[in-house]
Parts: C-alpha cells; structure tokens; sequence
C-alpha cells in the first residue's frame, strides 16, 4: 500500500504532465513545416539526379527531376533546364553541362521532362500562354515553387534556359511568369504567343517557317497579354540561332529580338556589337555588358541543332550565376519623375518630366503608372499611352528615345475624371521604380 507521502508526489507529477501536455501537442503540431523541409531535401541524394514526385499543381502530368550540388548555397539561386522535343529532362541533363557548373556555383538545377508522345512542351494552346491558365507552364511552376520550399532558394534568382521546344516554353515562362523568372536564354526557340494554335495542333507552321512577322510593340503587347497585372521589372534575355536553321527559321530569331527589347523598353538599336567566336554576331540591346536587358547571338551557317559544349557558360555569365552571387536588379532611384496637373470639373491635364538620374544612357523608354480611380487619358503628347485607364505605359516617341545621364524629356496627357483629379503616385522607367520630385 502506498505511503501518503508517495501518493502526493505522484499527483504533482500526474499534474505536472498533464499541465505539459498542450504545450507538447502545440509543438507537435508546428513541428512538421520545417521538418518536412529536411525531409523532403534529405530525400533528394547530393550531386545525383533525382526524380521527385507530388510536387505540387501538374495539369499535364510532367514528370520533374532536380539535381542539387553537394556543397549547394545558402538560399540557392534555380535554372530550370528545358529539353527539345522528342528529349526529356534525363536527356538535357545527360546532354548539357548545367550540373557541372552547378556543382561549382552551388545552385540547383530543375529539368521538367514531357510524358505527352510528342515529347514537345506545349507553347500553343490557350492555357499554356495565360498565366495559370493550365498545361505546362503551371507544372513548372509547381516545380519552381517545390524548390524554393525546399532549399528556401532565392525567389530573386530563378532562371530558366531551353534547347528547340524547350526555347520556345523559355519565351512563354518569361510571358507567364515575368515575376518569377529573372532572365532566360533560348537555343533556337520562336517568339512568345508565334505558336499559339485554337485547334489542338502542337505545331504552328506559318510560325516554324518565319512567315509571322510583326511589329515590336504588337510583340510586346502579345507578351504582356499573358499577365496583363504585372507592372515591375521584366526578365532579360538572351537569344540563341543559326543562319540556316531548317525547323525554326532564321527570321524568327529577329521576330524574338522584337518582342523582348519593347518588353524591356529599350531600341532595337544594338548598343553593342562584337564577334565573341568565330562566326558569332553578338548584338546587345539596352547595355553594353553580359548582363544586358537583350543578348542576341547569331551563328552563321548553323542549323537546329545549334548548342555545343562551352555555351552554358556564357549562359550563366548573362545571368549573373558564375559568381556564384545574386544577380544585380535595377535599383530604384535610377529615374526621377515630376509631375503637375491643371484641373477643371471633368478634365485634367498632366505635365511629366523624366530624368534619366542613372549613369548609364536610356535607348528607347517605357514610363509605367497607375491613373486614380475615374480617370481616363483623352489624348497625349511626347509619348504613345496605352491603355487609357488603370495601368498605363507611356513609350517614347521616335525623336525622344534616347536619354543620356542626367537628361530629361516632357511629355505629358489630357484626362477626364470624375472628381479624383489627382497625379500618378508612383513611376517606374522601363520597369525601375522613379523616386518623386
């Protein structure tokens, strides 16, 4: 029989314990987020491609593989690796030098691979040329977003590069997702949206053959459809082709220079041209560095089958990823804008002054801003404007596109309102944000 004495100190420890018990269940229970991390990288083996599976969102069934260094960052930088049709993400990996590189900057490498019978990425339908709108642009997404959980990767630096159909999925991702992707490189790819077919077909001849010609700005505007919400920064990107490409013709190559120097606002004037190997024209657009808004490098007398060993290197050295550090973004700060409005009962006019405060010259602009609720753009000068209400993008006129350091240009608008006849709070040029003054 028990001693009083015994039976005390066991109620206090009954009581103790049972006074602990929802402080167990709640760390039980918050437990589980950081350890699914672990162990959900723990199961993915160092410097060995793996597939993973439930990964997250994959209308269209893609199968996702990952190769992660064995000495990976901290907060790693992500390149999603496209293969060609009839390829997979087994084969870009076996066929390219992406997991090489990654093993000596230490960022993490995604191959998405197609399991449709054509083995093509689908940069065609409805869905995949519409942010979320399905197929597979979502499935990578997934995949990019499995990543960041994962290995809490730097959402500033995730890229994407592509071989054939893979370059053609790299111009609808940076479409898609321009807030996801910082920059891409295509190998013999086609403009966003050149593919896109209403009848289920994969494939767009007009478009394969260089016969769809268009101007820059409905390039642009075909691009910034996909996401029509999004007003910051765009990624760059680099372009790859031969001369005498027989799947994806030569011309397409210029329809791309087209479409992704008005994305970035910038001419389509080269700022830079040079030969960096033999047979190479490499023209830059907006900069004169690896890391300007638009690469292009033409290969002459090269076909389809255009990537050789060497040329992920200088993929990486556009990105930014050979140093193993982040990619410099626009700061803001690198424009100022003032503005003053005149207003009467329904109307308005506004007068915009921009300042190139950067210590770089502008060759083509894109002046972004928000008009208040009630307010609609009538007519405008010095710039085109587009649309006339909510966000609106100001480009530049022919005969003030240039802007050196320190320069400025006046443009301006008239508006109707309906008693809001307030300035523009916020600007960005050719996606940096403007300080005010």
């Amino acid at each position: 029989m028990p001693t009083p004495h015994r039976t005390t100190v066991r109620r206090k420890l009954l009581a103790l314990f049972a006074a602990l018990l929802p402080l167990l269940a709640a760390l039980l229970v918050a437990a589980p987020a950081a350890g699914a991390r672990t162990e959900a990288a723990d199961a993915v083996p160092a410097a060995t491609l793996t597939e993973v599976t439930d990964f997250g969102t994959n209308p269209s069934n893609l199968r996702m593989y990952v190769y992660v260094p064995e000495n990976v960052a901290a907060k790693p930088a992500i390149l999603v690796a496209l293969h060609w049709c009839t390829g997979s993400g087994p084969d870009m990996y076996n066929g390219t030098e992406y997991d090489t590189l990654a093993d000596q900057y230490g960022f993490v490498v995604l191959y998405p691979s197609v399991t449709r019978s054509s083995k093509c990425f689908d940069v065609s339908s409805p869905q995949a040329l519409k942010r979320d709108g399905g197929s597979d642009p979502v499935g990578i997404r997934s995949m990019v977003d499995w990543v960041t959980r994962t290995y809490d990767a730097d959402t500033g630096r995730v890229f994407v590069t592509g071989i054939s159909s893979g370059a053609m999925m790299t111009n609808v991702l940076l479409g898609d997702y321009p807030d996801v992707f910082a920059a891409g490189a295509a190998f013999a790819g086609v403009p966003f949206g050149c593919f896109a077919t209403t009848d289920g077909s994969e494939w767009n001849s007009a478009c394969a053959q260089g016969t769809v010609i268009r101007t820059a700005q409905q390039w642009g505007d075909t691009a910034r459809a996909a996401h029509p919400g999004h007003t910051g920064p765009r990624p760059r990107m680099q372009l790859w082709h031969g001369t005498e490409d027989d799947v994806l013709r030569y011309p397409d190559f210029g329809e791309m220079i087209k479409q992704w120097t008005n994305v970035q606002g910038v001419g389509q004037t080269p700022a830079a041209t040079d030969s960096p190997q033999s047979g190479w024209t490499r023209t830059r657009y907006g900069g004169t560095g690896d890391r300007a808004p638009v690469e292009a490098i033409s290969l002459q007398g090269v076909g389809h089958n255009l990537y050789g060993n060497g040329m992920a290197a200088r993929v990486l050295a556009f990105f930014g990823l050979d140093s193993g550090g982040p990619t410099p973004q626009p700061q803001p700060g690198a424009c100022k804008v003032g503005v003053t409005t005149n207003a009467w009962n329904t109307g308005l006019t506004a007068s915009v002054t921009v300042t190139n405060t950067s210590s770089m010259s502008v060759n083509g602009w894109r002046l972004g801003f928000t008009l208040p609720t009630g307010q609609t753009i009538t007519n405008g000068w010095g710039a085109t404007y587009a649309p006339s209400s909510g966000a609106v993008t100001a480009a530049n006129a022919s005969y003030n596109a240039a802007l050196a350091p320190g320069a400025s240009v006046s443009i301006g608008y008239q508006a109707n309102h309906t008693g809001n006849s307030a300035a523009p709070g916020a600007f960005t040029l050719n996606g940096t944000a403007c300080t005010a003054g």
